[in-house]
């Protein structure tokens, strides 16, 4: 043996006699104490419940109720008369029929089967003039007193709305019990100051589950192979797939994972944050410096069913007249929307052997890279054990779809906004060429 085979032999016996130490002392300790040690600082605290990005603030119309679902639960989103959020489930207590297709007139949610109002607290405000206000029931008084929808809290912070989902709706807001703390959720909070940003978004549905879309927006090193012919990037393509040194944090707020090129000189890559249970921040440097910002929330819908809204926040091009003339905001639009096409069928095939049970034991193996990967499932199987979510409104073969056959909206699930989208490209450019030919051909006459 040389010297540098001896070090190496002596270090691996230190280890081997340090897990050995480290094993016996660990066995003596459970021995010794009768309850269970403290959780690690370094776990994630929050599960699958909790705060939840649900849609822009944009999204919300005076007049319309927006409809969603999450974890198969129907859901409607309006503004009160006070222009309060209030976020209630989708379903009249008159009559037990949804509120799609209802309006909200003066800030109270109407039904559009019969007409009933309701108010912010969930009352209803004229139930001697639903449908037919020459016929009384003697029972209206008794019946008002029992009449209500159920809520959830709701927020409006930095143009998203916000809903804080446990699975079970109250009549009065008062009763729950918040173990989320939103302002985990907040970049400001995690030294990026949004008020320096402009931001274009898109929403994108998948059909295919949800848990798989987050682990596939942690996995970066997958835009090298999938998405380099795609991304405007000259260092992200399939020609130099290259290698980086790691560093992840654990803490009870989050995973972030740093991804450094191992030639030093070329400095850092990118990162990753991870904040339960279904937000993911990417950008590059400090906080305080980084020149764009990547955010993407998760929302599952239904079985097989996801949302994502996706927000790119820059420093630079913040010139509307600039973006407006260069057609920015279209052309990010068609990134956006083939990247995540490149992805669709990667993550319904995944979906489909996930669920057939061949992503189990030694089918599938994961290497050094797929730290982060490691993490979020350790984290994502062990919070579905505590919180089975999907067992709040589970459903069967039974179930009618009306829900999911209407939640599916945006590319790549739906191609409609896609195809508008490339349509107002060529149209926009169209114009911009025929003007300047326009004004020389008038000057020539």
């Amino acid at each position: 043996m040389n010297e540098d085979e001896i070090a190496q032999f002596n270090k691996v016996n230190l280890e081997r006699e340090s897990a050995t130490t480290s094993g016996i002392s660990s066995i003596n300790d459970k021995n010794k104490l009768s309850t269970k040690a403290n959780k690690p600082d370094n776990q994630l605290k929050n599960g699958l419940l909790g705060w939840y990005a649900i849609c822009s603030s944009k999204d919300i119309n005076k007049n319309k109720p927006y409809t969603f679902t999450i974890y198969n639960e129907p859901l409607v989103l309006y503004k009160d008369k006070e222009s309060n959020l209030r976020c209630v489930k989708d379903l009249c207590p008159h009559r037990g029929a949804s509120f799609i297709g209802g309006e909200v007139i003066d800030g109270e949610l109407v039904c559009p089967y019969h007409g009933a109002r309701y108010s912010s607290t969930g009352e209803c405000t004229n139930l001697s003039r639903i449908t037919c206000n020459h016929i009384v029931d003697s029972n209206y008084d008794n019946y008002a007193s029992k009449i209500h929808l159920y809520q959830y809290i709701c927020k409006e912070i930095g143009g998203y709305v916000y809903i804080y989902y446990n699975g079970k709706a109250k009549t009065n807001l008062s009763d729950f019990e918040v173990a989320d703390n939103i302002n985990n959720r907040l970049l400001n909070n995690y030294g990026f100051d949004i008020s320096n940003y402009k931001y274009e978004e898109v929403v994108v549905d998948f059909k295919c589950d949800w848990a798989r879309i987050i682990e596939n927006h942690l996995d970066i090193l997958h835009l090298f192979w999938v998405h380099g012919d795609t991304i405007p990037d000259n260092d992200v393509n399939r020609d130099i797939i290259t290698s980086f040194n790691q560093e992840i944090t654990r803490e009870e707020n989050q995973i972030e994972s740093k991804y450094k090129y191992k030639d030093k000189s070329k400095g850092e890559f990118i990162r990753i944050k991870f904040l339960p249970p279904g937000r993911i921040v990417i950008y590059k440097g400090e906080p305080e410096e980084a020149r764009y910002i990547q955010v993407l929330d998760h929302i599952p819908l239904a079985k097989n069913k996801a949302r994502v809204i996706v927000r790119h926040y820059r420093k630079f091009m913040k010139n509307k007249l600039l973006t407006d003339l260069l057609l920015f905001r279209q052309l990010q639009h068609r990134v956006f929307y083939k990247v995540f096409s490149e992805d669709y069928m990667i993550l319904r095939t995944q979906t489909y052997n996930n669920q057939m049970g061949y992503i189990e034991k030694d089918n599938v193996k994961l290497l050094g890279e797929d730290k982060m990967v490691q993490y979020y499932w350790d984290w994502f199987k062990s919070s579905d054990r505590k919180d089975h979510p999907w067992e709040l409104h589970p459903k069967d073969s039974n179930t009618n779809t009306v829900h999911e056959d209407s939640a599916m909206l945006y590319p790549p699930a739906n191609p409609t906004l896609e195809k508008q989208n490339n349509k107002s490209i060529l149209l926009n450019v169209a114009i911009r060429v025929l003007i300047p030919i326009g004004v020389v051909f008038l000057i020539i006459l």
